[in-house]
């Protein structure tokens, strides 16, 4: 009697070799170059994404501080409307404290406090002609930097959320 050979099933007779189909000596993996590449792309998208949702946030400040800006203004005039005179400070109308979006307080001067202490350093804001952007009151915040100049062009006044021209104008010291 013959030794049978074990029956081997359909599919195992037809089963490929692992490496068929690949040239020898290459593998199937990626190359050092084109991980490379992919990295460097990735790491683009990233620094896109990063700046772009700085720049947004940036924008977002910005317009938080100048809707708050024109609250504020609303409330000094009404309360200029109520008692013939503004506030001597924010507490007047409720708003003592008040912070920016970066943490600061805002800033605000009557303009016949400023004229009437010559003895002060503080000064009304500026125009580039050195002209008083203001005849009521100046309310600004200082910005992103934190720091402020009484001339609205200086730089470190470019980043101030301004209110000018009695209330015409509320924007970014820069525009202005």
């Amino acid at each position: 009697m013959r030794a049978s050979r074990p029956s081997r099933s359909r599919s195992a007779r037809y089963r490929r070799h692992p490496c068929a189909g690949v040239r020898s000596g290459h593998s199937a993996g990626f190359t050092l170059v084109e991980m490379i590449g992919v990295v460097a792309v990735i790491g683009v998208l990233a620094a896109l994404g990063v700046t772009s949702s700085r720049n947004a946030l940036t924008r977002g400040r910005n317009a938080q501080a100048i809707a708050e800006i024109m609250e504020l203004a609303v409330l000094l005039n009404e309360y200029r409307a109520t008692y013939d005179s503004l506030p001597i400070k924010l507490a007047g109308i409720g708003r003592r404290g008040l912070r920016d979006p970066w943490g600061k307080r805002y800033v605000y001067h009557r303009i016949s406090d400023l004229i009437a202490d010559p003895n002060d350093a503080l000064e009304p804001r500026k125009d580039r002609f050195l002209k008083p952007v203001n005849t009521d009151y100046d309310l600004y915040s200082k910005g992103a930097d934190g720091r402020s100049r009484q001339d609205m062009n200086a730089g470190k006044s470019l980043d101030d959320i301004v209110r000018a021209f009695d209330g015409g104008f509320v924007g970014i010291g820069e525009d202005f």
